[in-house]
C-alpha cells in the first residue's frame, strides 16, 4: 500500500450534449452505416447478440434504398399501408394538440418523430397478440382499421360517448379488441405486465406473445430490472421494447444509464437476445420486430429492442421543452425523419410521388377533421358533456351490492342539492 495522499472521491453527474441557445452534439449516439450489423438465426443464443446491443440495425440509406441483411420481405402495398399510418398518426397528433389548447381537451401527448416504431410494429403483430403500452404508442391503434377515431377522441374528450367512462386520463386507451391492454399512468410497470401475460399465454398452452413497452428514463424503474429477469429465468414469449427517444420529461437519457452503454445491453446481460435499432427506419422496425416476435412465437424466449430516436415535441401539453434542451434539436437529428425517410424509399421504389403524397396528407387531415367533428357532437371539455353519475358506479360487481346502491343515492341527493343551490 502506499502513503501517497488520495484525491477526494467525486460523483459523476450526466450532462445533455446541448442546452437552450447551445448547439446539440449528437455524437454521443454512436451510430453505424445501414447494412452494417449483422442478421442471426432467430435461435441465437443471447450472449452472441452482445454486440448487436452495441451496433444499430438499420435497413434504409441515405438515397432511400433498402440495404444490408435486414432489409425485410415486405411489398410495396405493406410499406405504403405504413407510410399513411405514420401520416394519419402525424395528422391526429397535430389536430389533438390544436385541440387541447383549444380548451376542448385537458392533456395530450404527442409522438412526433416517433411514429415508424409503433406503426411497423404493429404490422408485424397478429391477431390476438397483446401490447402494453405507455401513452407514446398510439401509432398501434392509429396503424388499424377498425379503430375509429373518433372513438379514441371521444376518450380523449372524456364525453358522454368516451369507451372509459371518464376513469382514464387523456390518451390513455385501452382496447381488448385491438391487443391493446390498458395504459397505466405509473411507468416501468408495462414490462412486468407484459411478461406475466405472456408467462400467463404459455401456462395456457397459447400461441399469442406480448409486447411490452417503456421509454429510456423507465429502465432506471425497479419493475423494469424485475421484468428482465423473470423473462429470462422463464423464458416467456414477449418483446420488451425501450423506446430510447433521448428525454424523460427533462430528464437526458444518460441519467438513467445511457450514457456509457445502452439500454440494449442490459438485455445480454439479463440472459435476453437484444437488439438496438433505428426507430426511425421503418423497414429496420418491421424487420426487428418480426424477428422478435418469431423468437417469441418458437419457443426461443424474450427480446429486448433499444429502439433509437428522438422526441421532436415536447412530453406533453403542459411541458416547454425550450426551458432544456436547444429549440433545433429535431431538424439536426442524424437518424432523420421517419416520415419522410419511408417516403423517399417509396419514391425510389416508383410506388409514391411527391404528388401522392401531398394529396394523402391533405386527405388524412379531412379524415382526421370530421372525426374530430364527429366526437365533438358528444361533448368536449368546453360544453360539461361528461359520463352520467351513475357510471362511476358500474362495471365495478356483476350486481351493484347494497354499499354501492347507497354511495349511489347519496350522490344523488348531493347533485340535486348542487343544483338547486346554483338555481336559487
Amino acid at each position: 500500500m502506499t502513503n501517497r495522499p488520495r484525491e477526494p472521491l467525486r460523483l459523476h453527474v450526466p450532462e445533455p450534449s446541448g442546452r437552450p441557445g447551445q448547439h446539440t452534439d449528437f455524437s454521443y449516439l454512436h451510430l453505424f452505416p445501414a447494412g452494417a450489423a449483422r442478421r442471426p438465426p432467430i435461435d441465437v443464443a443471447p450472449a452472441d447478440t452482445a454486440d448487436l446491443s452495441y451496433a444499430l440495425v438499420r435497413v434504409l440509406d441515405d438515397d432511400g434504398r433498402a440495404v444490408g441483411p435486414w432489409a425485410p420481405a415486405a411489398d410495396a402495398a405493406l410499406l405504403r399501408r405504413g407510410l399513411v399510418a405514420m401520416l394519419r398518426t402525424r395528422a391526429f397528433d397535430a389536430k389533438m394538440l390544436t385541440a387541447q389548447r383549444q380548451k376542448k381537451i385537458s392533456f395530450y401527448m404527442q409522438c412526433l418523430g416517433e411514429e415508424a416504431i409503433a406503426t411497423a410494429h404493429a404490422l408485424a403483430l397478429e391477431p390476438g397478440d397483446m401490447c402494453f403500452p405507455t401513452y407514446r404508442q398510439q401509432g398501434l391503434l392509429l396503424a388499424r382499421d377498425d379503430i375509429p377515431m373518433a372513438e379514441l377522441m371521444c376518450q380523449l374528450m372524456s364525453n358522454e360517448r368516451d369507451p372509459m367512462k371518464g376513469r382514464q386520463l387523456p390518451v390513455m386507451y385501452s382496447y381488448k379488441r385491438a391487443g391493446f391492454f390498458t395504459i397505466s399512468g405509473n411507468l416501468a410497470t408495462q414490462f412486468i405486465q407484459a411478461v406475466g401475460w405472456a408467462m400467463a399465454s404459455a401456462i395456457k398452452g397459447d400461441t399469442k406473445i406480448a409486447s411490452g413497452w417503456i421509454g429510456d428514463g423507465a429502465t432506471a424503474e425497479a419493475d423494469f430490472h424485475t421484468a428482465l429477469t423473470f423473462a429470462h429465468v422463464y423464458r416467456a414469449p414477449v418483446i420488451l421494447n425501450v423506446v430510447n427517444n433521448q428525454w424523460a420529461i427533462s430528464t437526458f437519457q444518460a441519467i438513467a444509464g445511457g450514457e456509457a452503454t445502452t439500454f440494449a445491453a442490459r438485455g445480454v446481460g439479463c440472459g435476453i437476445a437484444s437488439l438496438r435499432v433505428d426507430g426511425n427506419d421503418f423497414l429496420a422496425v418491421l424487420a426487428a420486430s418480426r424477428w422478435a416476435a418469431e423468437r417469441a412465437r418458437s419457443n426461443l424466449g424474450p427480446t429486448l429492442i433499444e429502439w433509437v430516436t428522438y422526441r421532436a415535441g415536447a412530453h406533453s401539453t403542459s411541458d416547454d421543452p425550450s426551458r432544456y434542451r436547444p429549440a433545433d434539436d429535431w431538424e439536426h437529428f442524424p437518424l432523420g425523419d421517419p416520415v419522410e425517410r419511408l417516403k423517399r424509399h417509396l419514391i425510389v421504389l416508383g410506388a409514391w410521388s411527391d404528388e401522392e403524397h401531398e394529396r394523402t396528407r391533405k386527405a388524412l387531415e379531412a379524415e382526421v377533421a370530421a372525426a374530430q367533428k364527429e366526437a365533438e357532437r358528444h361533448g368536449t371539455l368546453l360544453d360539461g358533456h361528461i359520463p352520467p353519475l351513475e357510471s362511476m358506479f358500474e362495471d365495478v360487481f356483476a350486481a351493484m351490492p347494497p354499499h354501492l346502491r347507497d354511495q349511489l343515492r347519496q350522490a344523488h341527493e348531493a347533485e340535486a342539492a348542487r343544483r338547486a343551490g346554483e338555481g336559487a
